[in-house]
Parts: C-alpha cells; sequence; structure tokens
C-alpha cells in the first residue's frame, strides 16, 4: 500500500486556497446537507478514496441521510 499524500506539506498554499473556501461555504446560505452531498460527488469524480471517506463521516454526523438518501 502507498503513502497518502500530504496535502499539507506538499502544496502549503493550495491546502490554504482548499481552507478558505470551505470558510466561504460555511458563510453562505447552502444548506449544509447541500454542502455535504456536493463534496461527496466531488471526491467520488475525483477519485479520492480518503477524502470521500472523510465527507461520507461528516455527512452522517450532520445527519444527511436519516430520510434514507443514498449515495451511488
Amino acid at each position: 500500500m502507498t503513502e497518502r499524500i500530504n496535502y499539507m506539506k506538499e502544496s502549503p498554499e493550495f491546502f490554504k486556497k482548499i481552507m478558505e473556501l470551505s470558510m466561504q461555504e460555511k458563510k453562505s446560505s447552502i444548506e449544509e446537507s447541500t454542502l455535504q452531498l456536493v463534496h461527496i460527488k466531488a471526491s467520488q469524480m475525483n477519485g479520492c478514496g480518503f477524502c470521500l471517506d472523510m465527507h461520507l463521516k461528516e455527512a452522517k454526523i450532520h445527519g444527511c441521510f436519516q430520510n434514507g438518501t443514498r449515495i451511488s
């Protein structure tokens, strides 16, 4: 198994921009559940298992799947 990339170490400017985007999302009027579903879909499209796992866990914490929503 290969070691995961440490994005903060490898590309601090990119990581900083991602964090800035995340902060702006939290200030927006978009519902948290919608943001989580967008993050999940983006992770699926990017093929990033680490991010997908992280965003699925966050979505569960925020109750995104209580209404029977399924991710395919």
